[in-house]
């Protein structure tokens, strides 16, 4: 009932983006750890994949040992789908034999894409088509447009509801999580919750504290100048404010 797209950027950052005609998707399908890796548990999804998922990426355990591990050791295996990618770009994905049609998984160079009850193979196709050309694109912008790709090509078959962005960059906090519970058109609105971000919430939070920078920056008129770079940045890049 899910199809998500999960990445690892070269800046090793991770991703992911998931959208679905299934409320509040983003509490419990996509999960990622700064340096470790990144999972998305779909279908009728199991949650006690995440942790021991991400313990054994942080320990070198290839993806695909990861996945058979797991699956062997659950009974409802048939009904689940996982997928996962690690720092060292090694990804490996299940689909169980009882998942709904459309249902299956693809590959590249940094990235997996998988669902189910989706409106035909086209859907993850179009999604991982888009992100293997647009390297250019901003990490989170990117699988936020591969995504919207999957969506017109006919997404999830029953409808849309939900959708969720999940980057962690090299903090154990996320540099940001986006999630859309309950909406017509979760996509555009999550598109538009990203445009949002954009203008205070980017900027701020990259003034926070981190390993590099334990203390970050607390002095007010710092933090409205780094608001300003950023502003500048972007605008540089983009042609467009922020």
């Amino acid at each position: 009932m899910t199809w998500s797209i999960i990445a690892r950027d070269a800046s090793g950052a991770f991703g992911v983006a998931v959208a679905s005609k299934f409320f509040a998707v983003g509490a419990l399908c996509p999960h990622a750890r700064s340096g470790v890796g990144a999972l998305a548990t779909q279908a009728l999804l199991n949650p006690l994949y995440v942790a021991p998922g991400l313990e054994a990426m942080a320990q070198g355990t290839h993806p695909a040992d990861i996945i058979d591990h797991l699956t062997a050791a659950d009974e409802g295996r048939d009904h689940r789908q996982l997928h996962m990618i690690d720092r060292d770009n090694r990804s490996a994905a299940y689909t169980g034999a009882a998942c709904i049609d459309w249902c299956g998984h693809t590959a590249g160079e940094g990235f997996s894409v998988a669902g189910n009850m989706l409106a035909g193979p086209e859907v993850i196709a179009s999604t991982a088509n888009f992100y293997q050309s647009h390297p250019h694109l901003d990490f989170a912008e990117r699988l936020l447009l591969a995504l919207a790709a999957g969506e017109a090509a006919g997404g999830d078959k029953r409808g849309k509801q939900g959708a969720a962005l999940r980057v962690y960059t090299t903090e154990d906090y996320p540099a940001l999580d986006l999630r859309v519970d309950d909406h017509d058109e979760p996509i555009t609105e999550l598109q538009r919750l990203y445009a949002k971000s954009l203008e205070r919430y980017q900027p701020f939070t990259a003034c926070l504290p981190t390993q590099a920078r334990p203390a970050g920056l607390f002095d007010r008129s710092l933090i409205e100048a780094e608001v300003q770079r950023f502003h500048a940045a972007h605008l540089a890049a983009h042609g467009t404010a922020a």
